[in-house]
């Protein structure tokens, strides 16, 4: 059974609060079930977190490497600010695959920009909680090469 972590930042435990016009109504817990469900069925163990401290952020990337055979992550605002979390994802040694819940490049221009991107085998936006499904297949897929 192949390992992911599955990492979430900053504001993305107020899902169903949170601007739901944008993000959606499902919540944190409702994401988390979908994608244990998802990786279940590929033959998947999921590792799924939220944190809303980078330095945290920073570490689990940090301690996943040679622990899980790929990663997922929503950085969510440290997409567009994060340096430090770059360099991070840099040694990871896995491939990370970017997902959002909405299209950051179809939003205000300072969200247009992602350190996370420069670093991503693959990226998915704007799909809802879909999109984390989809990553989810598309890491299966990469894994199994």
């Amino acid at each position: 059974m192949k390992k992911i972590i599955i990492l979430n930042g900053p504001n993305l435990n107020l899902l169903g609060i949170r601007e739901p016009e944008v993000y959606g109504i499902d919540t944190l817990r409702d994401l988390e079930d979908l994608c244990h469900q998802k990786a279940y069925s590929l033959n998947m163990k999921v590792d799924f977190r939220q944190t809303n401290h980078e330095g945290e952020m920073i570490e689990w990337v940090q301690e996943a490497r040679g622990i899980y055979e790929g990663m997922i992550i929503n950085a969510a605002a440290w997409t567009h600010t994060s340096l430090a979390l770059h360099d991070a994802l840099k040694i990871v040694d896995m491939p990370i695959i970017e997902v959002h819940l909405s299209n950051p490049k179809e939003r205000e221009t300072f969200r247009h920009f992602s350190y996370v991107e420069l670093v991503a085998v693959h990226g998915i936006a704007g799909k809802g909680p879909e999109g984390y499904t989809e990553a989810i297949e598309k890491l299966a897929e990469i894994l199994s090469k």
